[in-house]
């Protein structure tokens, strides 16, 4: 819901657009890393252009009006393969495109133009958090070639939680104390630069369970922050939560995340 109800994620993802190009310059493409996006193996999504995709049902009907037309990057696509197979993971490469709602609804807040070029990535939802952050890794090149590495997910998200109101009662209400430990724990960690740690967040984390009773929503987390490289501190621009225990925090990775911090 957040793309018809912006709340404060929505209004610092209108603002964070503005500022990466403001400090870095428009980004030459975006290799998109969302929750919703798996496979058994890595796959790039090397469409020649992208639509949103409405996965997801039992909602307002008027997210179904929403579209995010954008250009593919079929070229970035062998570029990132290569980079991947480098590394020694194998990735396929797929003609199919589409962009599902962890990937349009933010972009359409980033960068509302669709100007940009996007190459969605597949990732392993069974590996580990360590194994993601190997896969950021081998991207982390990208960055100093103008493209941004973007992930998508919730810091946390039990949606038994989140939704036990119902699927349109958005009203606030306050934050769980498990959410907040948990979203606390990881803003501290990463702050420290603990990878240990935060690659066993399950056994380490305050309420890890319970906040991500599944973990796909937090692993594009760890692909972001291999991509900013492991001696980078990951810095946590954002902090907010949605319908009391769904964590909208957002984190810049890379030496150069305070200089964005700075512009926000």
């Amino acid at each position: 819901m957040i793309a018809l109800e912006p709340g404060a994620a929505g209004e610092f993802m209108q603002k964070l657009g503005p500022a990466i190009t403001a400090t870095f310059g428009k980004p030459r493409a975006i290799v998109a890393i969302s929750a919703h996006t798996a496979a058994r193996a890595p796959v790039l999504l090397a469409a020649q252009k992208h639509e949103a995709v409405y996965d997801f049902g039992n909602f307002d009907p008027k997210l179904f009006t929403l579209r995010y037309d954008v250009a593919g990057a079929p070229a970035l696509a062998e570029h990132v393969a290569t980079l991947l197979s480098a590394a020694g993971i194998a990735a396929r490469t797929s003609p199919e495109g589409g962009l599902d709602h962890g990937n349009w609804t933010a972009l359409r807040y980033l960068f509302p133009e669709a100007d940009i070029p996007v190459l969605p990535l597949a990732f392993v939802p069974t590996q580990s958090p360590a194994q993601q952050f190997a896969l950021g890794a081998a991207l982390a090149a990208l960055g100093d070639e103008g493209t941004l590495v973007l992930g998508s997910g919730s810091i946390t998200h039990n949606l038994r939680r989140a939704l036990a109101g119902g699927l349109r009662n958005t009203a606030p209400r306050p934050e769980i104390p498990e959410s907040r430990a948990f979203r606390d724990w990881m803003h501290e960690r990463s702050a420290a630069r603990d990878w240990d740690a935060l690659f066993d967040y399950r056994a380490r984390a305050p309420h890890a369970v319970d906040m991500h009773p599944s973990d796909e929503h937090l692993l594009p987390w760890y692909v972001a922050a291999g991509a900013g490289r492991r001696e980078a501190v990951p810095l946590r621009l954002h902090d907010s939560v949605t319908l009391g225990s769904l964590g909208m925090d957002a984190y810049a990775f890379g030496a150069s995340a305070p200089r964005l911090a700075a512009a926000l």
